[in-house]
């Protein structure tokens, strides 16, 4: 198994926090049927609601690459980008070698 997984921060401008992981919820549905998808999950930090985890993983990073190309993952990224505080902090790009709930 070497599987791509992706971790990143989004952090939402001041209030807007749940406003962002609504739509971010939205790309997890969308990505049920998603070639490769096998986790796309959106976190809140405890305590800072306004900061908003993802992570990703799947089969190959051509998949994740290939899913951005959606027009409906288009029109959600152009809804959510007002709502950050910021340009998107880099993320963590890794290989699961294993472990637990990773096939």
């Amino acid at each position: 198994m070497n599987r791509y997984l992706l971790h990143g921060k989004l952090r939402a401008q001041e209030g807007k926090g749940h406003e962002l992981s609504q739509i971010l919820l939205r790309a997890a549905d969308m990505l049920q049927s998603a070639n490769g998808c096998q986790l796309y999950a959106v976190s809140v930090e405890e305590g800072v609601p306004d900061d908003i985890w993802i992570t990703e993983i799947w089969d190959t990073k051509e998949d994740h690459d290939n899913s951005l190309k959606s027009v409906e993952i288009k029109n959600l990224i152009s809804t959510a980008i007002p709502l950050l505080a910021g340009n998107p902090e880099g993320g963590l790009a890794l290989h699961v070698i294993g472990g637990l709930g990773v096939q």
